[in-house]
């Protein structure tokens, strides 16, 4: 009467049957390194990285900002400098006139005293091819002059009549800052090379007070941006201890929520630190679940025994087979759920329907040789689920429907990419199962035909694996061949 009973494991992972697994799987070696219990690697700390690129950006800003602020500064001092002397050049040439030898001499003297003072720093002088260097030493004067009885080594291929200015050095070792001006006076024929000097003593000394400022100001301020570096990242970072201090009152106080208020930047780690949290209280409580019912499940066979044995029963060897198989499919039926369990804590897998579905019919295509299997379907669906419990959950199926079958199964793959869940029919040419008892297989050791082996735990695995996994597993008529539907629905990838 009836076609389908659930066999106790699918045939690809029986050991027994002669046939090799399908697939394994492996932990990956980050796995292990963190099952060995040692504390997870770290990357360095994020307060050492905010402070290192602080202190970089800090020191490239005021590098760049301090230089391009002494060019600044000192080319403004040299400018006030150089203008200074220009003004000293303008009056130098004003004063000046052809005699009537043919010779430069000044009207007026220059009003600077400077200029009157032997090596003060500041001299003039006006030259001519051809002629002696008219110094201010050579005017006929009671006073002394600055530049005496030497001259300045000046350019002789000026000819340009706006000032050029340059730096010469006057024995002994003075750097003189020059401006040089040629100039046609009238009623000479001669290009007359007219030049103030001034000591750069004096304009060396400013720019290195200012450059003195600018240094322990720069200096003052990268300490004061550094201590504000260092002051921000200990604020900004502030949530962080907030969430260590909220997770170390988890393991002490035995909460399993953060409720700290916290900034909007954190709050989402936050939520999915909760989630965490909830996500690792629901798998323990699903293991002592399984662990109670478990317990629960080999307490009555257990006890059989026990009383069987004490009372030296005669049948005492078949009470021990009977029992044994009972108590082998609750550990059976146990231990898939938690593989289950446990693989889908690991997160969100994808696997190929198509692909599990052909390994699985190779398997059972070995158990059962004369069967005929047809898979179609899309190529490209994939769900969300591990590939060991997909293989699972269709060699059961598939083994079912082969075994229980007239000798054809079919297995078709929805082709909808845009549906959320995923639909796999399998379906076979048996006698079928009447609509009132379909429901009675989905009881665990529940067997509609006791001709042929298994333990009726097969079709209460599928059911709860899927259902871990978001998924669940619909009986019903197959339409083309007249036998056993299974519709097995799994959240798709």
């Amino acid at each position: 009467m009836a076609s389908v009973t659930a066999s106790t494991t699918p045939p690809i992972s029986r050991a027994g049957d002669g046939i090799a697994p399908v697939a394994t799987s492996t932990a990956p070696a980050g796995d292990a390194a963190i099952a060995g219990g040692g504390p997870p690697p770290h990357t360095g700390s994020i307060s050492r990285r905010m402070l290192l690129i602080a202190a970089g950006w800090i020191l490239i800003l005021l590098a760049v900002g301090g230089f391009a602020l002494d060019r600044a500064i000192s080319n403004l001092i040299r400018g006030q400098f150089d203008d200074q002397l220009e003004l000293s050049l303008t009056a130098l040439i004003v004063s000046s006139e052809i005699d009537p030898l043919g010779d430069v001499r000044l009207n007026r003297g220059l009003g600077d005293q400077r200029f009157l003072e032997p090596n003060s720093g500041f001299y003039w002088q006006i030259s001519a091819e051809g002629r002696e260097d008219f110094t201010s030493g050579s005017l006929v004067t009671d006073n002394s002059r600055s530049l005496w009885d030497s001259t300045l080594d000046i350019r002789d291929d000026v000819i340009a009549e706006e000032p050029i200015y340059y730096d010469i050095v006057k024995e002994p070792d003075e750097r003189v800052r020059i401006v040089q001006r040629s100039v046609r006076l009238p009623g000479s024929e001669k290009q007359w090379q007219f030049v103030v000097g001034g000591s750069r003593a004096e304009l060396d000394a400013q720019i290195s007070e200012v450059r003195s400022i600018l240094g322990w100001s720069f200096a003052v301020l990268g300490i004061g941006l550094f201590l504000m570096a260092m002051l921000q990242t200990w604020y900004g970072l502030g949530p962080l201890r907030r969430i260590r201090r909220a997770i170390a009152r988890i393991r002490t106080t035995g909460t399993n929520r953060v409720t700290d208020p916290l900034p909007l930047e954190v709050q989402p780690m936050v939520e999915e630190l909760n989630a965490l949290l909830a996500h690792s209280d629901r798998q323990a409580e699903e293991a002592r679940t399984h662990a109670g019912n478990l317990a629960h499940a080999l307490k009555t066979p257990l006890t059989v025994l026990t009383n069987a044995a004490s009372a030296h029963s005669a049948d005492l060897d078949q009470t021990v087979l009977r029992e044994a198989a009972t108590m082998r499919r609750q550990v059976d039926h146990h231990l898939a759920r938690a593989r289950a369990v446990g693989r889908r804590a690991i997160g969100l897998s994808r696997t190929n329907v198509l692909a599990s579905a052909e390994a699985v019919e190779r398997a059972v295509s070995r158990l059962y040789p004369h069967a005929r299997f047809d898979i179609a379907g899309s190529a490209a669906a994939e769900v969300a689920i591990e590939k060991q419990d997909l293989e699972e959950l269709l060699g059961n199926l598939i083994e079912n429907a082969a075994k229980y079958g007239g000798g054809s199964v079919f297995v078709t793959v929805d082709a909808d990419p845009e549906a959320e869940l995923c639909t796999i029919w399998i379906e076979d040419d048996g006698e079928g199962i009447p609509a009132a008892k379909r429901g009675d297989l989905f009881t665990r050791g529940a067997r509609l035909d006791t001709e042929k082996p298994g333990t009726g735990l097969g079709l209460a695995i599928v059911r709860d694996v899927a259902g871990i996994y978001g998924g669940s597993v619909e009986l019903g008529e197959s339409e083309d061949l007249g036998g056993l539907l299974v519709k097995l629905i799994l959240p798709r990838a």
